[in-house]
């Protein structure tokens, strides 16, 4: 097995596995019909993503997983997905049953497809064809994604006075989490040293913010373990909910 790839595939496709998961709950949930369409759309978008570098993975490690199950049968130890994308809708100190909160998850999806364009930028160009060609794809959707949570950031930032004000908590409350994004060390000519998105990501981001008349965040607490497996226990109430059914028949079809 090439462990770096099985390990750059898993936390390429977990980013896109949970962030997918976490926006299907706002169907039905959505401000109107319009953007309930439109974040279903972008969750479909990442699942995509998710079961093509899942499979990948799968052909990788060549132990006989496929995406179904890296995605169903594994503990949340063995998930190597960012803590960023697991975090409730609701914001990171919510409880489970919290009601979600519309501007965390466009700072959410501001700060994650911003870095995961530049990630598949950069995958056009990677020595392996199998990522480049996941690439190709994956970058046009994430350019959409991005240019979705950059309007919508705008529009509430520099929107009414509420607005400006939960927009503004939830940049505050998720940018710590942003920092791990950017850890971490890849094989050269594969996939990109994380590290050196970062000043692309920051200006990107930056320019946004400023915009929509949001004061960008001083650097400072910076959670990480994702990538290593050590997760919040958000990821374990997330994963409960949507294992539950392969688990309870596995290998069943319909």
């Amino acid at each position: 097995m090439n462990a770096p790839l099985f390990e750059v595939c898993l936390r390429i496709g977990d980013d896109a596995l949970i962030a997918a998961q976490r926006l299907g709950e706002w169907s039905a949930a959505a401000p109107d019909l319009e953007e309930d369409i439109a974040l279903s759309n972008i969750a479909l978008d990442q699942l995509g993503v998710a079961r093509l570098m899942l499979s990948y993975a799968g052909e990788v490690e060549g132990a006989g997983r496929d995406e179904d199950a890296l995605a169903y049968l594994r503990d949340d130890r063995d998930f190597r997905n960012c803590l960023l994308v697991e975090l409730p809708n609701a914001g990171p100190a919510a409880g489970p049953h919290a009601p979600i909160d519309f501007g965390v998850t466009m700072a959410r999806m501001l700060f994650g497809s911003t870095y995961q364009l530049l990630l598949y930028q950069w995958l056009l160009d990677s020595s392996d064809q199998r990522l480049r060609d996941i690439a190709a794809k994956a970058r046009k959707e994430s350019a959409y994604h991005v240019d979705h949570a950059t309007q919508w950031t705008i529009r509430l930032g520099d929107g009414t006075e509420e607005s400006h004000r939960r927009m503004q908590a939830a940049v505050d409350d998720l940018w710590p989490y942003t920092h791990e994004l950017f850890l971490g060390t890849a094989p050269a000519g594969v996939a990109p040293d994380p590290s050196t998105l970062r000043p692309a990501w920051l200006e990107a981001v930056s320019d946004v913010l400023t915009v929509a008349t949001l004061t960008r965040p001083e650097d400072g607490w910076a959670p990480s373990g994702g990538r290593e497996g050590r997760h919040t226990e958000h990821l374990s109430y997330l994963l409960a909910e949507m294992q539950v059914l392969h688990r309870a028949h596995p290998g069943a079809m319909w």
